[in-house]
């Protein structure tokens, strides 16, 4: 996608209303995962309250690629656990809650693009700081170029992702994310890297909302095309990225999700179980004949 395709997108309207404090039942297991039903409004209501605060905390994002990740890696799953907010960043798997629980709808589903526009109003408004750590060299010039043309107010840092963990390198980075002392430090190094590493270094990051983003920058930047708006509203957005990139994206979406079949079964049980728990008793149904 385009800087032109994502201005497009530029005049965010809130999507009718969002609560202020998550309720106990916005938070279900899916697929043998922890995820929290929650607009992007509510999700940023969070984490500005979060900055307002000073807080640390962390908002990450499950779809079927990091359900998959998430079983095979240890710090990524312990990422999770330590996540203060799950966004369901998946169509598929926010009918997939509805189908289970009955309370999941479209607008559940949390992404970048989909919480981008009113993430960058609110750093506008309250003057945010957000370090970016990801991608090539000279990525995040560009796409500080770019978002500081419709947001200017934001103070934009960062550096790209490629650097040696565990030693000189990783302590100059860990060094100047604390010397810039950011408002958000958005981790956009793919998964499961991005979680892992937040994971790993978790205690030596400053009080700030983390969020793993992947390739925001990248798009910002207008180096990575992305699905168009409309596939993301009909769940067609991995059949998108599959037909544009067959070879590297036949295993996530073609292959992984067969690695999810018993997690599938087991919540078809636990629909099952609340249909029978919530069933009408047979008094009930002669009543009501």
């Amino acid at each position: 996608m385009s800087s032109a395709s994502l201005r497009k997108r530029a005049d965010y309207q809130v999507r009718g209303p969002f609560r202020l404090r998550r309720r106990p039942e916005q938070r279900i297991t899916l697929l043998g995962a922890t995820m929290d039903l929650v607009k992007p409004e509510e999700m940023l209501h969070f984490a500005r309250g979060c900055v307002a605060a000073r807080a640390k905390a962390i908002v990450a994002n499950h779809n079927l690629h990091s359900l998959y990740l998430s079983r095979r890696n240890p710090q990524m799953a312990a990422l999770y656990e330590r996540a203060d907010v799950v966004e369901v960043d998946s169509l598929p798997l926010t009918l997939w809650a509805r189908w289970i629980y009955g309370r999941s709808r479209r607008f559940h589903r949390c992404t970048y693009m989909d919480f981008r526009t009113l993430f960058w109003h609110w750093a506008q408004a309250d003057g945010w700081r957000v370090y970016y750590l990801g991608g090539k060299p000279g990525i995040v010039d560009s796409a500080r170029q770019a978002l500081h043309a419709r947001w200017p107010g934001p103070v934009i840092g960062g550096r790209d992702g490629f650097f040696e963990w565990d030693g000189a390198q990783e302590d100059a980075v860990l060094a100047d994310i604390a010397a810039f002392q950011p408002d958000v430090l958005m981790v956009g190094m793919g998964m499961p890297r991005q979680e892992a590493w937040i994971e790993r270094c978790y205690d030596r990051l400053p009080d700030c909302v983390i969020l793993p983003v992947g390739a925001a920058f990248d798009y910002e930047a207008g180096v990575i095309r992305t699905p168009p708006s409309w596939t993301g509203r009909m769940g067609l957005e991995g059949l998108y990225r599959l037909l544009c990139e067959p070879r590297r994206m036949f295993a996530r979406y073609v292959l992984e999700p067969w690695a999810l079949v018993g997690p599938a079964l087991r919540d078809v049980a636990t629909r099952n179980a609340l249909r029978r728990r919530h069933a009408p008793t047979p008094y009930a149904r002669t009543a009501l004949k």
